[in-house]
């Protein structure tokens, strides 16, 4: 059963099911990530890096809009402070980032189920997770340009997960682009029809939540490190993490396991 999560602008819903966490925006009209809605998915990520019945977190939505990024009306409200907003832009946009960081950090796959718009923000978050999957109908901009505000922050999930030009193409342009241009660009993973989003997603998830759970955390980790890495550090570097791993435990039995033409036991050391 899913477990409510009530939040000053709505709810986030919280289920876990055979080692798949599914996180759910539900702060309608436009799931916009308020300070309230942050602050629940930073505690609820928290949590689930503690969990060893988690394996794998999906991140989902409810309404028509993946997610409309920041809360505008929100932080808008707050010009009038003696510091002109400053301080809660501030506290605003340091909460999304270290929610983005907490995504790339945390030790668990996390994949993005999008079905709309995810916009601004909503697109940083789509960025940030590890796998997206989307609907064929889902848009995608940074469309801060066309209000006076350049995506800066959105722009650093963004450039790492889209190709440069076009990563530039949506921040200058702010524009919408379909599913495809975003396949194209790097941003999602796969499109499915609306119908079997949640179907498709449920399969990635229990394919990974099948594997070592130390490996994927091994891994998860050291693809992010090697990444920006000179090409020869980051082969030292891997070669230094395969070589740990392969004295892992499960390294060990799944090898064992192979060899022998049996399913692994792992044990998550």
């Amino acid at each position: 059963m899913a477990e409510v999560v009530s939040l000053n602008r709505g709810p986030m819903l919280s289920s876990l099911d055979h080692g798949v966490l599914r996180l759910t925006l539900a702060n309608p009209p436009a799931n916009a990530l308020s300070i309230a809605l942050m602050e629940a998915l930073v505690a609820k990520l928290a949590k689930a890096e503690e969990d060893p019945d988690v394996r794998v977190v999906v991140l989902a939505s409810a309404g028509k809009l993946f997610s409309a990024g920041h809360d505008l009306k929100e932080m808008t409200s707050h010009r009038g402070d003696p510091d002109r907003g400053r301080a809660f832009f501030e506290k605003t946009l340091r909460l999304c980032s270290h929610l983005m960081l907490q995504i790339t950090r945390l030790s668990k796959p996390v994949i993005a189920e999008v079905d709309g718009l995810a916009t601004a923000a909503g697109c940083q978050l789509v960025a940030s997770c590890d796998l997206a999957i989307c609907t064929d109908t889902s848009t995608f901009c940074t469309p801060g340009v066309n209000i006076g505000l350049f995506c800066s922050t959105p722009m650093v999930a963004v450039s790492r997960a889209a190709h440069r030009k076009q990563a530039m193409e949506m921040l200058l342009t702010g524009e919408v682009i379909d599913a495809s241009t975003a396949k194209d660009f790097g941003l999602v993973n796969r499109i499915v029809p609306k119908q079997y989003l949640t179907q498709v997603v449920d399969k990635y998830a229990s394919n990974i939540a099948s594997k070592s759970p130390l490996t994927l955390k091994i891994g998860k980790e050291a693809f992010y490190r090697q990444v920006d890495m000179p090409l020869e550090e980051a082969y030292g570097y891997a070669a230094r993490v395969m070589v740990e791993n392969m004295l892992a435990r499960d390294a060990a039995e799944g090898i064992g396991a192979f060899l022998e033409k049996r399913h692994p036991t792992w044990t998550g050391e």
